[in-house]
């Protein structure tokens, strides 16, 4: 399953539409005012999914996913001095990325593909597209896109 993440161009928070190859928005992202980011997730009828939250009182950016109330894990950045890295706690998948965090990979415990993330460098706006190989992993491979992509902005 192939998903287009674009952040929409003129928006005070961070907003997204996500659409599938076709073309049909599959979810919506809404940014929220609150301290650090708050990114709530939709489906396309409108209906939360969940949403990432970020730790604001931790020494590196930590970001917790949440579908409905119910806390399903948290990815947080580590401390390096070169190549971004980031420790993932939710069934323990993994990030494997280039030096810009443009092109990474989303891995499973035994190092098998769960996603490919690219982003799109000739656009307005933040473009990625989010290869998920199975779409039950696609609300949470968009989770960690959303939360590598707001730790990105805020070093910006």
């Amino acid at each position: 399953m192939k998903l287009l993440f674009k952040q929409r161009f003129f928006s005070w928070f961070d907003s997204y539409d996500i659409y599938d190859e076709a073309g049909n928005t599959v979810f919506t992202v809404k940014g929220e005012l609150a301290w650090g980011h708050l990114l709530r997730i939709y489906d396309a009828c409108g209906n939360e999914l969940g949403c990432v939250k970020q730790k604001v009182f931790s020494w590196l950016p930590r970001f917790e996913m949440y579908l409905g109330e119910s806390y399903v894990g948290c990815i947080q950045k580590e401390f390096t001095f070169f190549k971004p890295k980031f420790s993932v706690d939710y069934h323990g998948w993994q990030v494997d990325g280039d030096w810009f965090e443009w092109d990474y990979r989303i891995l499973d415990a035994s190092g098998r593909q769960m996603a490919v993330v690219s982003k799109e460098i000739w656009h307005w706006t933040d473009t990625y597209v989010i290869d998920v190989y199975d779409s039950k992993d696609a609300l949470y491979a968009l989770m960690l896109v959303l939360a590598i992509d707001a730790e990105k902005c805020s070093r910006d």
